[in-house]
């Protein structure tokens, strides 16, 4: 890994063909949204619950979405089970993801 930023609280580590972040995920809320920054990890509702690696997909799915990319350019690196992923999006720069998290941030969600 190349270099770790601490902006607003989030990490985001820039790696050889795009960044790596964590999120927290809330599973069977009422939409899906990015609300922001919380601990170091973007924070995600998701209206999916968490079995059958149905909140996985909708995690990924939201992501790549918000971010313009496709989806199997976002990657589960770790956390499959737990609320606290880490996700690694290929040809992404920094930039793109703390844009996302400022506008849901501004946008109040």
């Amino acid at each position: 890994m190349k270099n770790e930023n601490d902006r607003g609280g989030l990490k985001i580590n820039e790696v050889e063909d795009g960044i790596i972040f964590t999120v927290h995920v809330q599973p069977r809320a009422s939409r899906n949204e990015i609300c922001g920054v919380q601990g170091g990890e973007i924070k995600l509702r998701l209206t999916a619950p968490p079995v059958d690696d149905v909140a996985n997909r909708l995690c990924i799915e939201l992501l790549a979405k918000a971010l313009g990319v496709a989806k199997s350019r976002v990657l589960l690196v770790a956390g499959r089970t737990s609320r606290h992923k880490t996700i690694r999006v290929e040809q992404v720069q920094k930039e793109a993801v703390m844009a996302l998290v400022s506008c849901a941030i501004n946008h109040g969600n």
